[in-house]
């Protein structure tokens, strides 16, 4: 395991022996595959709005583009409702690669789609398989932190950071924030991507990836061809509810079939206006790095030691007394299951040479967000706070406001 400031991150081997999950000391490096494809898959709902809007704001600050321009390659983490899919490829053959096609279902989209490379994009990084988390930049004031869902605060919470105090050590204390996040679709020169202006499709909203795929351009080997199986098709909605009970806020969702594990999270303010957050956790986490995908290794690993939550899990209560009248930013995620092909597959004797040729990673994830405390209604009309009177219902303006959270969490990491 790597440690970094305020995040605890997986580490990784070679790309190759990562996509099988196996340790990189268990065998010879292997080879680079000769092409090399990341899809991403997700599914966004909640806030009570169409594409783009508050959703796509709140995804601007941990990493995305905005869903407000349409079909743009980084929507799978903008956060903006819809149901998203972002495609890159490489070839090692040729690295200046500028355009490539992948053959995708009927049920999906026809034609194929078109990958462009970006102008001015990055260069690549060596580690593919790796994802590197910057730490948050230091906040003020207090940060209380509570985790686990029930009706009350459990005993010996919250932990407490005082920022006006706190030393290096106690911040790093604090900030536990588990994260196997690795290296997904992305935006680097000579990979091909999608969606681009060229090929700006939306995703339908009955489309379904399950079913044969092919990639091709110059470079890529013939035979690049796999099937993505039911398991790892676009995932569902998730619809999110809250009830207010006595003060315990009770939180309910459709199961989704595909889902390996959930995992909910809050961030608001109380009455002190401190920083709160609260996660559906059995240990501490701030949950700032499990709001993402997850490999399959990670997800059963946090499932035994419950930090998230049973596949059969449809339900969990925020305890009474945590959040004031301010209220909180609500996520759900449930993490789908992970595809990892690579062919050929690796030979049975681990000291044999092993040159793969293609090799595809493949994440899905459903993600709800609402605010904490708001009613499905007084969502969907776009109300971002508690205690409105009539007037100021009547007066309010069409364009969203972004909300008390929301303003503490651009505080929080800078943005």
């Amino acid at each position: 395991m790597k440690t970094f400031p305020g995040r605890t991150v997986a580490a990784t081997g070679t790309a190759v022996a990562a996509f099988l999950s196996i340790p990189a000391s268990a065998a010879p490096e292997p080879a680079t595959p000769a092409a090399q494809a990341w899809i991403d898959v997700a599914t966004f709902s909640g806030m009570g709005m169409p594409m783009g809007g508050m959703g796509g704001a709140l995804g601007s600050m941990f990493g995305g583009k905005g869903g407000g321009d349409g079909n743009t390659f980084g929507n799978t983490r903008t956060m903006s409702a819809g149901r998203w899919v972002d495609v890159t490829v490489r070839a090692r053959a040729t690295p200046a690669l500028d355009e490539a096609r992948q053959a995708v279902p009927e049920g999906f989209l026809s034609p194929a789609l078109e990958l462009r490379t970006p102008k001015n994009a990055p260069a690549s990084t060596r580690d593919d398989e790796e994802m590197k988390h910057e730490p948050p930049e230091k906040p003020k004031g207090r940060m209380l932190l509570y985790w686990g869902c029930g009706a009350e605060i459990r005993p010996g919470q919250p932990k407490v950071l005082d920022m006006a105090t706190a030393s290096a050590s106690d911040y790093g204390k604090f900030f536990v924030a588990r994260s196997a996040t690795q290296r997904g679709a992305h935006s680097a020169a000579g990979r091909p991507v999608w969606p681009n202006p060229a090929d700006a499709r939306m995703v339908p909203a009955n489309a379904s990836l399950a079913g044969e795929h092919a990639f091709s351009g110059k470079g890529i080997p013939d035979g690049f061809r796999f099937k993505v199986p039911p398991a790892q098709d676009l995932m569902p909605a998730l619809a999110l509810q809250q009830a207010d009970k006595n003060g315990v806020t009770a939180l309910s969702w459709n199961a989704i079939a595909t889902a390996r594990a959930y995992f909910v999270s809050a961030m608001g303010s109380n009455a002190k206006e401190d920083m709160v957050m609260w996660s559906s956790s059995e240990l501490a986490d701030t949950g700032f790095g499990l709001m993402d995908y997850q490999t399959n290794a990670a997800v059963d690993r946090w499932l035994k030691e419950k930090v998230l939550l049973a596949p059969a899990t449809t339900a969990c209560s925020v305890p009474k007394g945590i959040f004031g009248e301010n209220g909180g930013m609500l996520r759900l995620i449930a993490y789908g299951d992970e595809l990892n092909l690579v062919h050929p597959p690796q030979p049975k004797d681990p000291k044999a040479k092993w040159d793969p040729v293609w090799a595809v990673k493949l994440r899905v994830k459903s993600v709800a967000s609402g605010m904490l405390g708001m009613s499905d209604t007084a969502q969907e009309r776009g109300d971002t706070g508690r205690g409105r009177n009539k007037t100021q219902d009547e007066g309010a303006q069409d364009q969203l406001k972004l909300p008390q959270p929301v303003e503490l969490l651009k505080g929080i990491f800078g943005r």
